[in-house]
């Protein structure tokens, strides 16, 4: 396995599992033998993914020590999230009303699907306002925080304890020292811990394959040909530009970040790529102050390819119940996303939370969820691969704002990557 890069077997695992789950499709057994492969895999995940945030945030913060700067970093990050997860919103709603994915679509030809679990975390959302985000960014019990791996309330106490150690000086260089050893340690076990991707992606795909098979996408086939098509175009329209805008290729991050992608896809899970992602993007010549606040909280507030899904999937079911949406109520549909897409954050399935607390705000009956329900994973493997691409791409767009981008740095990784592969 050594002759073959991880991409490549990670890649093999994807292939592999798809073949097993559709040969034994309609086979609950074989879900007995896939599931515990594929839940391994991202336990080991969320396992190093705190720990990484935490020690990553206070060593960046901490060399920074400015609180101006942090500020205007903050405040320069969001305004950036803001702007692009708005586009994905638009770019979505343009796809949707030239594609028509809900037209002439028969519902009795659609399974209908269990979405009780979406509606139970739907009831969390509706006492959750935009305010209350940022209310519950600071955290009560920071430990009680770090459990339940609130991502924003780690982010906020990891900002002020490097702050307060670059304010102490020498007193505080001890405790510097030890979030410096834990950061490379946590590392170190994230490559060890990337040698059982492969075999956590087969059994996650195969287990997926094998409970809905592929004949299960042929009613719903237009809807995941938009979606992908959707996605695929924003990346290499508006994120292409953005990155040419930044004086980069949007090649330069799939080839830096190609296992990390594949990875993403396979298991439909933004956080098996973080760990390398920030290290990845700290070599190709960003600081590691900016990577190590930008990547986490575009986690949270930075989703491009989550809402583009949700502005089409919303004109879908709109489409399919024949309601018509004009200007006006694809205008209230943006603002809605914007507001709700941000005010969930750390929600489980918040994709499609969002669009239960989305669609009865603009009339579309809530009901059409439950006929995507059974794919929603298929969908949800392609919006993390563009959440991915779209957080890389900020924390380049971070560094050149701030003009702390290092371009000889980043060329000079983009040439080892090209002489290894």
């Amino acid at each position: 396995m050594k002759k073959f890069g991880l991409a490549f077997q990670i890649l093999a695992g994807l292939i592999l599992g798809v073949a097993v789950g559709a040969i034994f499709y309609g086979n609950p057994t074989i879900e007995s033998y896939l599931k515990p492969a594929g839940d391994i895999f991202i336990r080991l995940i969320k396992m190093i993914v705190v720990p990484i945030v935490v020690s990553s945030l206070v060593v960046g913060i901490a060399g920074v020590g400015d609180i101006k700067k942090l500020g205007r970093l903050g405040g320069k990050t969001i305004l950036y999230f803001e702007i692009v997860t708005t586009a994905a919103i638009v770019f979505g709603l343009i796809i949707a009303n030239l594609f028509q994915p809900g037209a002439g679509v028969h519902m009795d030809s659609l399974a209908k699907s269990d979405i009780t679990k979406y509606v139970e975390a739907t009831k969390e959302v509706t006492s959750h306002s935009f305010m209350d985000t940022f209310v519950n960014i600071v955290p009560k019990n920071i430990f009680e925080s770090l459990v339940a791996g609130d991502m924003l309330a780690i982010i906020f106490f990891s900002v002020f304890l490097g702050l307060g150690i670059a304010a102490i000086g020498e007193k505080g260089k001890p405790v510097l020292a030890f979030f410096q050893g834990l950061a490379e340690s946590m590392f170190w076990v994230t490559n060890q811990i990337m040698k059982f991707a492969p075999i956590g992606v087969f059994g996650l795909i195969g287990m997926t394959v094998s409970k809905f098979g592929i004949a299960s996408l042929i009613p719903l086939g237009k809807l995941v040909l938009a979606v992908y098509v959707g996605m695929f175009l924003f990346v290499v329209l508006i994120l292409g530009l953005i990155a040419k805008l930044c004086g980069t290729k949007l090649m330069s991050f799939i080839l830096i970040l190609k296992d990390e992608l594949i990875l993403a896809y396979s298991t439909a899970s933004s956080e098996t790529a973080l760990p390398k992602m920030m290290e990845k993007m700290e070599k190709f010549g960003v600081p590691k102050a900016i990577t190590s606040f930008v990547v986490p909280t575009g986690y949270s507030f930075n989703l491009d390819g989550s809402t583009l899904y949700q502005a089409i999937t919303a004109m879908f079911i709109a489409q399919m119940y024949g309601i018509h949406m004009p200007i006006s109520s694809q205008i209230m549909l943006v603002l809605v996303l914007m507001l709700t897409s941000k005010g969930i954050a750390g929600v489980p399935g918040a994709s499609f939370v969002v669009l239960l607390a989305t669609l009865g705000s603009v009339g579309i009956p809530l009901e059409g969820l439950a006929f995507i329900a059974g794919i929603d994973r298929i969908l949800d493997m392609a919006r993390t691969v563009v959440n991915v691409i779209g957080n890389s791409v900020a924390t380049v767009v971070m560094a050149k704002w701030e003009k702390q981008y290092d371009q000889n740095k980043g060329q000079q990784y983009l040439e080892t990557l090209k002489k290894s592969s």
